[in-house]
């Protein structure tokens, strides 16, 4: 993903909060686990 435009980038919607949220460095690994946008959101799944 490195040059890629912040817009070009993969994106997926929380189920959570109902927001989109875009894919980070540091989940470069394991995008296809990532669900939630932020610990927050993990926490308050329920």
């Amino acid at each position: 993903m490195k040059g890629t435009k912040k817009q070009h980038l993969p994106q997926k919607i929380c189920p959570v909060c109902g927001k989109p949220f875009t894919w980070r460095k540091k989940w470069e690994k394991n995008w296809d686990e990532v669900t939630y946008c932020s610990e927050k959101c993990r926490r308050n799944k329920n």
